[in-house]
């Protein structure tokens, strides 16, 4: 049984979709815990880090063989849980990760929180420095999108999270920081690459279920730069 840690409960039809079209057969476990997003949000994340930890015991506890954690901002602390736990955990956003990392140097992560930005950017650098390679990541902050999503209208989220896409220039990859953000890739224009994360995330968790073993190891504290990271309004 795969257990997925989520800070919001839309995430659960999605990853039910995915699963029912891709992975048939896995049995999905989902716990949702709203509150861990808004502390990280307000206190950073290390606020919420035992909070974290206790969510995937939980999981652990119930008969989960792997926690997949489908928020971004947290999904640093979900991983320094594992060993704790005794199963492994994956960010949803690490396969992502390494994806941008292939596709070229310069990478621009967009994201509809704030508290969502510096965890993606030193996951990109985590997987660039894994690879041997650099990269230089710009973070662009959607304005406006998180009213939309508070305020229930989804479409018009994922519209601004493609208008902002739109508006990149001298990217080789733009990486959709959340995952609730994915719905964008299919309404860009632009000629550059957009990544999302549940659909290669819940991959791997599956992956990890096959194998019986973890995949690869959480990190253990900031890694080293390989590139230059800037931050920016959106563009448009």
């Amino acid at each position: 049984m795969l257990a997925l840690l989520h800070t919001s409960p839309v995430h659960v039809p999605v990853f039910d979709a995915l699963r029912d079209r891709s992975h048939p057969g896995v049995e999905l476990r989902h716990l949702v815990a709203e509150d861990l997003l808004a502390r990280a949000r307000a206190d950073g994340p290390a606020a919420v880090e035992q909070d974290v930890r206790a969510k995937v015991r939980e999981a652990a506890d119930s008969g989960a063989r792997a926690v997949l954690c489908t928020c971004s901002t947290i999904g640093g602390a979900a991983e320094a849980a594992a060993s704790a736990a005794g199963v492994p955990v994956l960010r949803v956003d690490r396969p992502m990760a390494a994806a941008a990392v292939a596709a070229g140097e310069r990478v621009v992560v967009l994201a509809a929180l704030e508290s969502t930005l510096r965890p993606t950017v030193a996951l990109i650098e985590e997987e660039a420095l894994r690879a041997g390679r650099s990269a230089e990541v710009r973070t662009v902050l959607v304005p406006g999108a998180w009213e939309r999503f508070e305020a229930g209208d989804a479409a018009g989220y994922v519209r601004r999270a493609a208008h902002a896409a739109d508006a990149v220039t001298g990217a080789d990859v733009i990486v959709l920081a959340q995952a609730s953000m994915a719905p964008a890739e299919t309404l860009v224009t632009t000629s550059v690459p957009v990544l999302s994360s549940p659909r290669p995330g819940l991959a791997a968790a599956a992956r990890l279920l096959r194998r019986g073993r973890p995949g690869p190891s959480a990190p253990t504290g900031p890694a080293p730069s390989r590139g230059r990271v800037t931050g920016g309004a959106a563009p448009g």
